[in-house]
């Protein structure tokens, strides 16, 4: 049985309004499939559901609109099927460029911010530490959990919007706070230092993570550093992608974990997972769907291309020009620094291409009916043969830079000798 206040039980019955009422009894018929006793408000919300898949996301969006919905907590949206800047990029039939584009409408009517990519917190949606938030997108969630502190579930298509215009969420998974201690230790001291310092290393160690714990709490010693956020950040889509991940604790980085002891309530009792080089040379060769020296594309940013990876291609490039078509998948925001900081001319310069609003997963955009891309995302290898029909083969950013200018793979093992 859900307890439900006086404000839930308005919001329930009309007194609020018809959207808020259809939105309020889908989060509490959610409530009850999740057996949480209560409600709790949530700070903020990052919605998925805007992302065309068919029709029927479309009409649901549109029948909130229609009823006159807009959602009471700052919101943001995650990647949408158009370059809306760039509208011949996508490749759509007639009916799904319409249907796309009317979805993105709808959401821009239920008054969320047009912010169009997946990692809002790249562009200062950042929740604060044990504030309780609603957000999709799950590399989104892993960030927003284990980075920032804050609480939020998976939540899927069409819930994400009922949280957002309601302003509230079951209690029940990541937002109970006992179940976000580590139930699993990751010890990695064993792994080099050098490969620790690689890029490469945290899309894999994501990959690894994924496919080991699935939806467990995970506490990783052995890390060496401060950990540059874009790693972070690869390393939780990676997980997210090859697992159900929501949360995991870097034991000395992450807030929540200043040491193994505050989010491990049983260490002597914690089961040990010790992978070895060879376990992540392994994940690391199955992100490559691909074999031989053939490329065809490079697609980068997922999750979104910041500013500061944007800086570290053009330094990888060194003023050269790639032979093959690369595309490089980030939001408006840093297309608006890269432009007033002149990068986007050299950029452009060096052949890229660059999609916002969207990527290359998620809608067509890539040339051609198939063929062999390179990336240094984990999720990009992961979805890319199943969504583009390209097979995969994965490299560090400057493996990329230097297959790009070859047009032919060209990848660096070194650090991954076992």
């Amino acid at each position: 049985m859900v307890h439900l206040t006086d404000t839930d039980t308005a919001l329930l019955t009309n007194t609020k309004g018809p959207a808020l009422a259809l939105a309020m009894r889908i989060v509490v018929e959610t409530a009850k499939i999740l057996g949480a006793p209560k409600l709790i408000p949530v700070a903020s919300a990052h919605i998925d559901g805007c992302l065309y898949h068919g029709d029927s996301g479309v009409y649901f969006a549109e029948h909130l609109v229609e009823l006159g919905g807009a959602v009471c907590v700052p919101t943001t949206l995650n990647v949408g099927a158009l370059d809306l800047i760039h509208p011949d990029l996508v490749k759509f039939d007639d009916h799904s460029q319409a249907m796309a584009k009317r979805q993105m409408q709808a959401y821009l009517a239920l008054k969320c911010q047009a912010s169009w990519t997946c990692a809002p917190y790249q562009i200062g949606h950042r929740p604060v530490l044990g504030q309780d938030i609603a957000w999709g997108e799950s590399n989104a969630v892993v960030f927003a959990n284990s980075v920032l502190g804050a609480r939020t579930n998976r939540y899927g298509d069409l819930l994400d919007i009922c949280l957002a215009l309601v302003g509230r969420a079951p209690y029940a998974g990541l937002h109970v706070p006992e179940n976000r201690h580590a139930t699993l230790i990751i010890d990695i001291t064993q792994i080099s230092s050098a490969l620790k310092s690689s890029e490469s290393f945290y899309p894999v160690l994501g990959s690894w993570l994924g496919k080991n714990v699935g939806s467990n709490v995970a506490a990783i010693i052995g890390l060496d550093d401060t950990i540059p956020e874009d790693r972070i950040k690869a390393l939780g889509a990676g997980a997210a992608s090859t697992g159900a991940v929501g949360l995991l604790h870097i034991v000395g980085q992450t807030p929540e974990a200043p040491t193994l002891e505050a989010i491990c309530s049983d260490i002597p009792s914690t089961s040990v997972l010790s992978p070895t080089m060879a376990e992540f040379k392994g994940v690391r060769d199955q992100l490559s769907k691909s074999s031989g020296n053939q490329l065809d594309c490079i697609a980068l940013g997922s999750p979104h291309f910041s500013h500061f990876e944007s800086v570290a291609l053009l330094d990888a490039l060194k003023g050269r020009k790639s032979q093959i078509p690369f595309y490089v998948c980030t939001n408006r925001f840093v297309l608006s620094k890269l432009e007033k900081d002149g990068r986007l001319a050299s950029l452009t310069a060096a052949g890229i291409e660059i999609v916002v609003d969207t990527c290359i997963a998620v809608a067509p955009i890539l040339q051609g009916n198939g063929g062999v891309m390179m990336t240094n995302s984990a999720k990009f290898a992961y979805y890319g043969p199943g969504n583009t029909g390209y097979k995969s083969v994965f490299g560090s950013l400057v493996d990329c830079a230097e297959s790009a200018i070859a047009g032919q793979i060209i990848r660096d093992d070194r650090l991954w000798q076992t």
